[in-house]
C-alpha cells in the first residue's frame, strides 16, 4: 500500500525487523486495534521488531500449527505466527527472515474465527 494523505508517518527500524501490512483488511484492523487498545499494540509492534520468532512469551507470542502453521506468500511459504494484543485481539503474521520483514495478514480487537 502506498502511504496517502493523512496516514501516519512510520520509519522503518534502525534495527531489527520492517513490520509492514500484508493486507488493506490487516491495515485497517491495525488501525483499529491502536484505536481500542494502543499500549498493547505498541508493545505488540516493539515485540515484532525486536524478535518476531520469540519462543520466550509462548502464551502470548507463537507459531501457529496444523494448516495454519505456513502460509503461502509472494511464491513462498512463510512461518504464520500469532500475537496476542488483548484477550480477544489478534496479530497474525508472516516472517521472511530473507528481508527481516515482518508481513501483517490479520489485525483486529476480535479473536480469528478460524481458531475458535
Amino acid at each position: 500500500m502506498s502511504p496517502k494523505k493523512g496516514d501516519r508517518v512510520s520509519v522503518p527500524p534502525l534495527s531489527g525487523w520492517n513490520v509492514v501490512h500484508g493486507t488493506t483488511e490487516a491495515a485497517n484492523g491495525w488501525e483499529e486495534l491502536c484505536r481500542v487498545a494502543l499500549p498493547s499494540a505498541h508493545r505488540c509492534l516493539e515485540a515484532l521488531r525486536e524478535d518476531p520468532l520469540s519462543r520466550s512469551n509462548w502464551n502470548r507470542q507463537h507459531q501457529l500449527r496444523g494448516r495454519l502453521a505456513t502460509r503461502e506468500w509472494k511464491g513462498s511459504a512463510l512461518e504464520q505466527w500469532e500475537y496476542e494484543v488483548t484477550s480477544g485481539g489478534r496479530v497474525r503474521y508472516l516472517v521472511s527472515p530473507e528481508t527481516s520483514t515482518v508481513i501483517l495478514v490479520y489485525a483486529s480487537p476480535r479473536h480469528p474465527k478460524d481458531t475458535e
